[in-house]
């Protein structure tokens, strides 16, 4: 656009902008990419003579939320680090910038509202830098407001505003989006949490439900949403601050196991019409304890990517998308999802959760999404966190308890039980205190003593940071082979419930121990488990798409199989005796690593060390 369609932006820039510290050059593995561009560092540069173009200046006319679109830019000076920022909504002018504070990393975006994305300006256009002409290609989701594209010349650090385009919006820009399920607290339960932009003075949401060929009704929707102010730091509370719509949640009850239903989302307006998603389907779950064959999936860490290519030059999460892609592509057989800590690592960047939540609709939408709570997730100085690091950037798990349904008795404290047909789910919250005498400690003890392990013979345990083993660097440094603290408490507890395994995030690869009790490992068997299960399996599944960890160069005794590269593990239950584990690579989606476990009832109870029941000599 011309100068004349930018002079709205003139107000709130500032030649005099203090400048924050300057990211360092070099690798940025790691480091959220919006955080790389320095927003206060903006210097007004307009030039009447450059331009930026995008269209077309309407999406979803049919009703599509997710869109590509062409912009095109002109610049008299290129050069090399010229890029372009897409900012919503689209008018991202501020008289005055909220102050930033309780970040010290100081990993700053750019203007007082961060972009939610950028491209720089050569990356389909290698002659851009001689040419000063580009055409770049977006995807766009529905965010329930408008889109800008705006030119800057000075790369992400020093960067000068020199042009911004026309207006891009959706034709319904608060139409329901983004269905994700979970199981409720029953098991016979299914919710359905996705995101408006209508309020309830606006219309009353619901869920419209029923079998797949049988009658239809409707289900009212709880309605949540939260403010700056709800935020506990930068750059969630400041420049990364973005409105998050309204998240609304229905809970559809009585189900028949294993019956597939449809449902669509809807509002009705104080006006009487109606606003529609489209149709989705799921199938219920299965009674617990009920003999079918039964998939499950677990990872952790993954985030989310770009697939138009923005945003992607830190190499923040490459294997996102492989590992989204390989679970659409196997959708028929999977049952339920468990993406076990560090979901979007938006770290205080709000937009990347609507982001996240529409890469994975095509999966949450069609089968239970259930999340566990991580480090980028909750903690935050003096927020409560057992944790005192910045690492949520400021979210203080806000976001990730409003976003997404679990089925724990308070959502603030990310711990909850599942039942899944023949498994058992225990789902621990590392970021607050575990240990024994804690209220989750009484929690974790609860869940694992309540199976009946005849009719769900499979109980597994997941937790984000490793409270049970790992060869990872870090961990090998310190000396624990775990997270400080980690298993010291819950050990006896595995042991005496008869854990089968133990699932964990946070260190960015995967690797397999034995089956161990105390350090060592109990059985000498590492692909076909027979008979009396006498220790826990530990498994780190945290490659599902961040950037990978490394591994110590010791060799443990305990760590059957190692795997720096993205994937995910799958578990197939084919009844009550006979479980199959699998480890599959994202690129390839073929399985690198394996096991299986076969027994009866009869050596679940059978006596192991730090086990056994009392007795008595009385008859």
């Amino acid at each position: 656009m011309m100068l004349s369609s930018s002079l709205w932006i003139f107000s709130f820039i500032s030649l005099s902008l203090p400048l924050i510290s300057t990211v360092t050059a070099g690798d940025h593995t790691g480091v959220q990419p919006l955080s790389r561009v320095r927003v206060h560092a903006v210097t007004f540069a307009l030039d009447e003579s450059a331009s930026v173009n995008a269209l077309p200046a309407l999406l979803g006319m049919h009703g599509e939320h997710i869109e590509w679109l062409n912009v095109e830019i002109r610049s008299p000076k290129p050069s090399a680090d010229d890029w372009v920022g897409v900012f919503s909504p689209a008018k991202f002018n501020s008289s005055t910038c909220p102050p930033e504070f309780g970040n010290n990393k100081e990993q700053a975006p750019l203007i007082c509202s961060s972009p939610i994305k950028y491209h720089y300006a050569n990356y389909s256009s290698p002659d851009y830098a001689k040419t000063g002409k580009a055409i770049l290609r977006f995807q766009l989701i529905n965010q329930r407001s408008d889109f800008s594209f705006a030119l800057f010349s000075g790369g992400i650090s020093s960067p000068k505003l020199i042009a911004v385009s026309n207006t891009v919006s959706f034709a319904n820009p608060r139409a329901p989006v983004y269905p994700r399920l979970a199981q409720g607290k029953s098991w016979d339960e299914m919710t359905v949490t996705w995101t408006s932009g209508y309020d309830i003075d606006e219309a009353a949401p619901f869920v419209e439900w029923g079998p797949k060929n049988g009658p239809k009704t409707r289900s009212p929707a709880g309605t949540l949403t939260f403010s700056r102010n709800d935020m506990c730091g930068s750059p969630a509370r400041t420049f990364g601050w973005r409105h998050p719509g309204y998240i609304h949640t229905s809970f559809l009850k009585d189900l028949w196991p294993n019956s597939v239903y449809t449902y669509k989302l809807g509002h009705q307006l104080f006006d009487g019409t109606y606003v529609w998603s489209k149709l989705y389907t799921f199938k219920a779950s299965p009674y617990p304890g009920q003999n079918s064959l039964q998939k499950v999936i677990i990872f952790g860490d993954m985030g989310k990517a770009e697939r138009d290519g923005s945003n992607e030059y830190s190499n923040y999460q490459p294997g996102s998308l492989n590992t989204t892609d390989q679970l659409i592509k196997d959708l028929d057989n999977i049952d339920i999802v468990f993406h076990n800590g560090d979901i979007t690592y938006a770290n205080g960047y709000i937009s990347q959760w609507d982001q996240f939540t529409s890469q994975v609709e095509p999966i949450a939408s069609t089968v239970p999404y259930m999340i566990t709570s991580g480090n980028h997730e909750r903690d935050w100085p003096g927020s409560g966190s057992f944790y005192n690091t910045t690492d949520s950037g400021g979210e203080c798990g806000v976001l990730a308890e409003t976003m997404f349904y679990v089925p724990a008795e308070n959502r603030a404290k990310f711990w909850y039980a599942t039942d899944y047909g023949m498994f058992r789910f225990c789902i621990a919250d590392t970021e607050h205190d575990w240990r024994e005498g804690t209220e989750q400690y009484r929690f974790i003890e609860q869940c694992l003593a309540s199976v009946d392990r005849r009719k769900q013979p499979w109980l597994i345990f997941l937790a984000h940071r490793v409270l049970g083993y790992s060869s990872s660097s870090f961990y090998a440094q310190e000396g624990s082979f775990e997270e400080p603290m980690g298993r010291e408490s819950l050990q006896k507890l595995w042991q005496k419930y008869r854990v089968d395994i133990a699932f964990y995030g946070h260190v960015h690869n995967y690797e397999r121990s034995c089956p161990i009790y105390e350090n060592q490992c109990v059985s000498t068997e590492k692909s076909h488990y027979t008979g009396t299960m006498n220790g826990t399996i530990h498994v780190v599944a945290g490659g599902g798409g961040s950037h990978l960890s490394d591994f110590t160069t010791l060799q443990t005794r305990w760590s059957l199989y190692r795997d720096s590269n993205y994937g995910f593990v799958k578990l197939t239950a084919f009844n009550h005796s006979s479980l199959l584990f699998e480890y599959k690579r994202s690129n390839d989606g073929k399985v690198h690593d394996s096991f299986t476990i076969s027994r009866d009832y009869r050596d679940v109870l059978a006596c192991v060390h730090d086990s056994c029941s009392p007795t008595t000599m009385a008859s």
